[in-house]
């Protein structure tokens, strides 16, 4: 068990969905949580400054924090996750660094989930892996700016996702720190999709347990809110803070319900900080 429990967050991509997105924030907050993250929440990389502006002040509206962003990410309705190994497309990758430098810099969100993007058809993966190490430095060494880390995650669901497991991530991050020097580059440990692509989570926590920078959990099968699968997450959550992790758990699953019926599993008193 950890000294201090660690804090929680929820998504306002995944959960609360019922609700127009820039309500949301204030929805969160009504729950009776301080914090919260978001996947990229503009449909293109270079959104109008009015869009972002409507995004930033309803979160300050709600008198919530972010504390966790995706990048860009492409199309993400129509299958793509990700653009940080797509050749052609640095340009949208870098602008949408630019702009989560603003929005950190104005919100104090300092944790930023890199997509790595799905192996393409007719593409060498090692021309698309050199693409991936110039991208994370380059956002390495922007976010730097604002004391920022940039978050590298397995995913589930998705066979072309070429990251399924931790030790995939870890020597992703290893390659970008040998060749570019960027240390500021994290482990996001997503307990849901690491579990459904079969990696031991107690071997995880062992032998990352340092390298992990961000949490997110979702019960297995299923992906819906804790205690509907058979994962232990909170046992998992302990041995992460017992292991040094300090930062935040992120509830990022899909309600069984409606969003606000499915955070019973955490009890009201601890979901602010």
């Amino acid at each position: 068990m950890t000294e201090q429990p660690l804090p929680y967050a929820v998504n306002l991509s995944i959960l609360f969905t019922e609700l127009p997105l820039l309500d949301r924030p204030a929805a969160a907050k009504a729950a009776g949580f301080d914090a919260v993250e978001f996947w990229w929440p503009f449909a293109t990389a270079t959104p109008g400054e009015a869009e972002v502006e409507e995004f930033v002040r309803a979160i300050e509206r709600a008198d919530v924090r972010l504390i966790g962003l995706n990048l860009f990410a492409g199309d993400m309705p129509g299958g793509e996750r990700g653009l940080v190994s797509w050749p052609g497309r640095e340009r949208e990758f870098a602008d949408s660094v630019a702009l989560a430098v603003r929005i950190g810099r104005r919100l104090g969100c300092r944790a930023f989930n890199a997509l790595y993007g799905n192996r393409i058809d007719g593409v060498d993966p090692a021309e698309q892996d050199e693409v991936a190490v110039r991208n994370l430095a380059l956002a390495a060494r922007a976010l730097g700016e604002i004391d920022g880390t940039v978050l590298l995650e397995p995913v589930s669901g998705i066979a072309a996702y070429p990251l399924k497991s931790a030790a995939d991530v870890i020597g992703v991050l290893d390659r970008v720190r040998a060749a570019q020097g960027a240390a500021n580059l994290g482990l996001l440990a997503d307990l849901y999709h690491l579990a459904v692509n079969g990696d031991d989570l107690d071997k995880v926590v062992e032998r990352y347990g340092d390298r992990i920078a961000h949490v997110q959990i979702a019960d297995a099968p299923g992906r819906h809110e804790p205690g509907t699968g058979d994962l232990d997450l909170f046992g998992y959550v302990d041995k992460i803070g017992a292991a040094g992790y300090r930062g935040y758990v992120a509830a990022e699953y899909v309600p069984s319900g409606a969003s606000a019926d499915s955070l019973a599993w955490l009890p009201s008193a601890t979901r602010s900080n």
